[in-house]
């Protein structure tokens, strides 16, 4: 299988789609490839294939390699800088339109998720993150039970459950993790996105959906929290126009003035560089790397 050199697996799931969860998978993996491992995403949500977008590469080919696929390199690694490569495989670079449709019945869809499995050829990997499609329909039973058949022992580490504040988004969640309880599939954690909006002009964060109820829900399921992040115009920026995030003076995150740090990386390199060096300005960058610190430390242990 073409997951062999790939040391842990993390599923990121939602029991409702709009939830940020592709966006969640993004900044979990260049919070990972920033402290210095090496990343794989491998985006199975077929119909809506985000990943590809979402790094910034819609253009993007997968090559054909003896065996199977070589993933699309997003970043290779920096090791001067402590930053790990991070390459991706979706269905989004195997179609020849941006915006064509994906109109497929469930076991087509099944079977391009186990050719997924089998044909994507990793390279040396810490952390294979797998966005999948919101809910628990046919491609998420398939999933787990290629993963359970193929995965080499202790590789598959768990999942990343990721909702909203509302009420309506944590029901639909309470139902992802009685989905992993019955497929035994451990959960890390959940995150709860969305939670506040960080205005663009004073930096100030307000609760307009709420917070609280991915906390809560964490709780009554016994399972770890990981963390709040609101959402940030920036990030968008950065994703959709590929501008560098930029602060007013006085923003701080977690305690740490980001405005002169945001400030430094204008001056020396404006709006070029990789998508993970612009990512380094940005205020969930520091949301993030705690979320990070806690699923690697849920998958490694104390050794970490």
């Amino acid at each position: 299988m073409g997951l062999d050199k790939v040391k842990h697996i993390v599923l990121v799931l939602s029991g409702k789609g709009g939830v940020g969860k592709s966006s969640v998978t993004t900044q979990l993996a260049l919070s990972l490839s920033l402290a210095g491992h090496s990343v794989g995403i491998l985006d199975v949500d077929l119909t809506g294939p985000s990943i590809p977008r979402m790094l910034s590469i819609e253009t993007s080919k997968v090559t054909q390699v003896p065996g199977g696929w070589a993933p699309v390199v997003v970043h290779d690694a920096v090791p001067s800088e402590g930053t790990g490569s991070l390459h991706a495989m979706s269905l989004g670079f195997l179609l020849p339109n941006r915006g064509d449709a994906v109109v497929w019945r469930g076991p087509k869809k099944t079977a391009m998720i186990r050719q997924f499995m089998k044909d994507a050829l990793w390279g040396p990997t810490d952390y294979l993150l797998i966005d999948t499609p919101p809910g628990t329909s046919d491609e998420h039973i398939s999933l787990v039970e290629t993963l359970q058949r193929d995965a080499l022992p202790g590789q598959v580490a768990g999942a990343v459950v990721v909702t909203t504040p509302q009420a309506v988004a944590t029901a639909d969640v309470r139902k992802e993790l009685n989905f992993c309880a019955k497929t035994r599939l451990p959960v890390l954690g959940v995150v709860e996105n969305m939670s506040g909006f960080v205005c663009p002009h004073c930096s100030e964060c307000t609760d307009i959906f709420g917070s609280g109820g991915g906390k809560v829900m964490a709780d009554e399921f016994h399972v770890p929290f990981l963390g709040s992040v609101p959402m940030d115009a920036q990030f968008i920026a950065l994703i959709e126009e590929g501008r560098r995030p930029r602060y007013p003076v006085g923003t701080e995150v977690n305690g740490q003035d980001i405005s002169s740090a945001a400030a430094d990386g204008v001056a020396e390199g404006g709006d070029s560089g990789t998508l993970v060096d612009k990512y380094k300005d940005c205020s969930l960058r520091h949301v993030f790397r705690g979320i990070t610190e806690k699923v690697v430390h849920a998958v490694e242990g104390e050794g970490t």
